[in-house]
């Protein structure tokens, strides 16, 4: 890879800077005055594709105009194919998050169900992060009770074993789960290993969808233990059968084709869209999930494309089929082989143009404009509070740009300080900061607010942009010391205000007309807005999420400071064995977990000090 960057970049003006670009593949960054990256792109040929942004009369589309009006440089990597160009840019795009490149605004993590498969007595297991270890992942569940549901079906009907590696290998008799035939005792060698294992190929159908091959294969099971007089085996594959089929006929929405596929609905407006994408596993839709997007650029085929590269970017699962709502053009045949390879298998894109496949792209299509219709509405709600909350501040309009202060602390100790940022009545979460306090020593939540402060307005430049309005958690105290640390710092904000919780009547327990009071500089008595104040919903949303932020980042703290005690005073474990053992197995809980044999494989742990580690936590923990 040959990385371009020309050092001379003031004398030389945009237009010229793009005509000397290479025709080479390659990913460009076009930035800002100030040096920010705006939108990151890949090419077949770096000078023809960002020419065309250039073009007076090429391009019409008024975000596109925008994007180019704030573009003062530009800078390029050159990449052997298209192919290295499209990896680049995912990993540029994760690192700079750019303005105008596809975001996706509810990118988070799904749980997904996991088999042990390379374990001699595999087990179910729930988690966030797929990893490349052998094991088999089913899902994704949109929710926690969704997957409890499916974990509490399948033990049910499947008694596969449900304790950790290491209790497993520490056990001498049954578990309670083996008296209600909830597990059957692989642990003591109550079932073998062929025996064990043909249950979880059966696990493994019903959860892949294949209920025809599962269904033939109980009952020839069914069979086998009647003809050999086993009845009771025979009873509860009966049982196996029944709640199987059961589970079969509570699925509503199915397809002709049971394959695994995701179908995606889009719809967009000018530089905004909203996704909505079907997860269809074995014929039936089990969840939908919501994305939007904004400050998009790009034509339709290139936002489509470089969506479903943020969608599957992380650790997703790849369907067979991805339904989509356009075609790529020459950016579908790069894609396509991108999804295979992360898939391990042949991955098909399609755009369907009749059949099955039209109507439940219809459908996601549909989804997809429900979503946007419904998100306009909340946005013209938070509009209508951000002018009433102009009026009543009595700004000059309104405030784009609001930013929130809260402490956090017990009686003093590992004191923390949070900043959240709402842009257009909207968190935005990329610009959140929070600050360990490092010279306040006592419990003094106004010195802690002072410091938190003054380190921010010290910061400058992309990120740090100066309020609109600035809120403080709390009443006149807060705001007094928000005020100092602005004159002290010499910054001046449009609006700074203390947001506190109502008191009751003086004497009596009935509260005032609002559950909040707005204290503002100069003014003797607070404003206390009418219960359904949109403005004040939005102060309340702004400051509870400020008060979440700090009271994790303190749990983090508070949480980081008690696992490491609990390493302390073992002879032979120093700093920097604590940071082995806690970047390998990622907390104290893991490491009790862990067996000697596994400890010993960090380090600088040696098998007889993995023992000892282990009998001092087990010794001492809760």
């Amino acid at each position: 890879m040959k990385i371009q960057c020309p050092v001379i970049l003031h004398p030389m003006g945009l237009e010229t800077k793009i005509k000397r670009m290479p025709g080479n593949p390659g990913v460009y960054l076009i930035k800002d005055a100030g040096g920010r990256v705006l939108y990151i792109g890949k090419a077949k040929n770096l000078r023809v594709r960002v020419r065309s942004y250039l073009r007076p009369q090429g391009d019409g589309r008024a975000h596109v105009r925008l994007l180019m009006a704030r573009a003062k440089d530009i800078d390029w990597v050159i990449t052997e194919s298209e192919k290295e160009a499209l990896i680049l840019e995912n990993n540029l795009i994760k690192k700079h998050r750019p303005r105008y490149n596809v975001d996706l605004k509810d990118d988070k993590s799904y749980l997904t169900l996991k088999i042990t498969t390379r374990e001699e007595f595999p087990r179910l297991e729930a988690t966030r992060r797929i990893n490349h270890d052998g094991s088999l992942y089913f899902g994704p569940y949109s929710s926690a009770r969704d997957l409890r549901a499916t974990v509490e079906l399948i033990n049910r009907i499947f008694p596969l074993r449900r304790c950790s590696n290491r209790d497993f290998k520490l056990r001498t008799r049954p578990c309670l789960y083996h008296k209600t035939s909830g597990c059957k005792a692989p642990c003591v060698g109550m079932i073998g290993v062929a025996e064990y294992q043909a249950m979880v190929d059966e696990v493994i159908l019903f959860l892949g969808g294949k209920s025809g091959k599962l269904l033939n294969r109980l009952g020839e099971e069914m069979k086998r233990a009647s003809t050999e007089h086993r009845f009771e085996d025979a009873g509860l594959t009966r049982d196996r059968i029944r709640a199987v089929k059961l589970t079969l006929e509570k699925q509503q929405t199915q397809s002709m084709n049971p394959i695994d596929r995701d179908v995606i609905g889009w719809v967009r407006e000018g530089a905004e869209a909203q996704a909505a994408v079907l997860i269809v596993r074995s014929g039936a839709v089990l969840d939908q999930r919501g994305y939007y997007m904004d400050h998009l650029v790009d034509d339709e085929a290139g936002v489509v494309a470089e969506f479903i590269r943020r969608y599957y970017r992380e650790d997703r699962i790849v369907p067979a089929e991805i339904i989509i709502p356009c075609d790529l053009g020459e950016e579908e045949e790069l894609t396509q082989r991108w999804l295979s390879e992360k898939r391990g298998k042949k991955v098909r894109l399609i755009n369907p143009k009749r059949g099955e496949k039209v109507a439940i792209l219809r459908m996601a299509t549909e989804n997809a404009q429900t979503l946007l219709t419904e998100r306009r509405k909340s946005k013209v709600g938070y509009e209508k509070a951000l002018e009433e909350l102009r009026d009543r501040l009595g700004l000059a309009s309104v405030p784009a740009r609001m930013e929130c202060f809260d402490v956090s602390n017990t009686q003093g100790a590992l004191p923390t300080a949070s900043m959240v940022v709402f842009t257009d009545g909207f968190p935005d979460k990329s610009a959140y900061k929070r600050f360990a306090i490092k010279t306040v020593k006592d419990s003094d939540d106004y010195a802690m607010l002072r410091e938190a402060m003054t380190r921010r307005f010290a910061r400058t430049g992309p990120g740090w942009e100066k309020p609109d309005l600035l809120v403080v958690d709390g009443g006149k105290g807060q705001l007094s010391a928000a005020l100092a640390a602005l004159e002290d710092m010499g910054v001046t904000i449009p609006a700074v205000i203390g947001l506190a919780k109502a008191r009751t009547i003086p004497g009596t327990a009935e509260p005032l007309k609002s559950a909040e009071r707005i204290f503002v500089p100069g003014r003797k008595n607070p404003i206390i807005p009418p219960r359904n104040s949109s403005a004040i919903f939005l102060l309340q949303r702004l400051r509870d999420e400020a008060h979440r932020f700090a009271i994790a980042y303190h749990r983090k703290r508070r949480g980081a400071r008690i696992s490491a005690s609990k390493l302390d005073g073992i002879p032979g474990v120093g700093d920097k064995r604590k940071k082995a053992l806690l970047r390998k197995f990622g907390s104290i809980k893991g490491i009790i977990k862990a067996t000697s044999a596994e400890l010993a494989q960090a380090t600088g742990i040696s098998e007889k000090l993995a023992v000892e580690i282990l009998d001092h936590l087990n010794t001492n923990s809760e």
